[in-house]
């Protein structure tokens, strides 16, 4: 199957980073990603900052971005849980209100995630971006004592080849209705179809984790799941539209933006029953 309508990218950095240990904290430049996406398909992205060791000036960077080309762009404030404490809502209520920032994002990296964080979401009511690298039981806590807050798990709950901590995750990701997660880089590619299975298609967004990762390469994994063009669309569309609120975005840039696809709405059994069969 290849995209039929705009596709959204919903895991991006972009912008300088503040060390040199690896591109992740180094830059994250996008010429060479924006280029890739417009030939794959991908009509919006959604961006935050890579590593930083001030996240207040470097989402102010990626405001400049997403300013600068609306359309193609959409902010997510970066903020560091423990750095950033006793701050962190009046960060994000900023750049929510100068720039039209549509989540937050934290790593645990940086620090573990934290009430202060989900607070700051629960009152301005966005989505969480938190890549807890592995530690699934915070998931697990933070999602059941925030249950009206949306947490979006980059990678299955790990980057890479970490199949241990990505099943496991899939445990929490079934069973918690508000715990979503995105494909970017996943190496096993049946761990991706797992996800499918149990969680459905509606709790899963494409992302590619670029400009390091190639978007084509990252939206192959969703064409070659072989799914239903209503599941396609939810995972490459209209997930991200939902979560991240980016109907006007989406307008601008010529996408459909229909709160109900055929299929959204079924029940999570008829999901997994309808992908009960091997996926080719």
């Amino acid at each position: 199957m290849t995209p039929q309508t705009a596709v959204i990218d919903a895991h991006c950095h972009a912008g300088p980073g503040a060390g040199f240990s690896g591109p992740w904290d180094t830059d994250a430049p996008l010429d060479d990603y924006t280029r890739r996406a417009r030939a794959c398909g991908i009509a919006h992205t959604v961006i935050w900052s890579a590593f930083h060791d001030d996240y207040a000036a470097a989402n102010e960077r990626v405001a400049k971005i997403t300013l600068a080309d609306q359309t193609r762009y959409s902010g997510v404030a970066f903020v560091h849980a423990e750095r950033d404490r006793g701050r962190i809502a009046e960060m994000v209520r900023g750049v929510v209100l100068r720039y039209g920032f549509r989540g937050i994002k934290c790593h645990r990296h940086d620090a573990r995630i934290t009430r202060e964080v989900c607070e700051a979401a629960r009152k301005l009511r966005l989505p969480i971006v938190y890549d807890p690298m592995g530690e699934i039981e915070a998931v697990e806590l933070a999602a059941s004592q925030y249950p009206d807050v949306s947490f979006i798990i980059p990678h299955l709950g790990s980057f890479a080849d970490d199949w241990k901590a990505q099943r496991a995750f899939l445990d929490v990701f079934e069973r918690r209705a508000n715990v979503f997660t995105d494909t970017s880089g996943v190496r096993r590619f049946d761990l991706i179809v797992e996800a499918v299975q149990r969680g459905g298609p509606a709790k899963i967004l494409f992302g590619s984790d670029g400009p390091w990762l190639h978007p084509a390469v990252e939206l192959a994994k969703i064409t070659a799941l072989c799914l239903p063009a209503w599941a396609f669309r939810l995972m490459t569309y209209e997930n991200a539209r939902r979560l991240f609120r980016l109907r006007s975005c989406l307008h601008a840039a010529g996408g459909r933006c229909r709160c109900a696809t055929p299929g959204a709405a079924r029940a999570p059994s008829a999901v997994r029953a309808a992908f009960a069969a091997p996926v080719p």
